[in-house]
């Protein structure tokens, strides 16, 4: 009977595997203040190239201050 259920159940606990492993991915990629200044720089490029505007600029660059402000009052 639990070969059975083993078997019914595998691509559900695949999923839910799959699933913790990218939460786990995305925290880290959201806690690590390198890659969170890589991405700042990046903007910065993007809107001096005028890829992107203004308001855009501001509002992702707010978003990504804001990640690195939550970083330094968790430590």
């Amino acid at each position: 009977m639990f070969l059975i259920d083993d078997i019914l159940l595998a691509p559900l606990k695949g999923i839910i595997f799959i699933g913790n492993k990218i939460n786990e991915v995305i925290e880290k990629e959201m806690s690590d203040e390198g890659a969170i200044k890589e991405r700042l720089m990046a903007l910065q490029l993007k809107f001096e190239m005028d890829e992107i505007d203004v308001e855009e600029y501001d509002e992702r660059e707010d978003e990504l201050l804001q990640l690195l402000e939550n970083i330094s009052t968790e430590k």
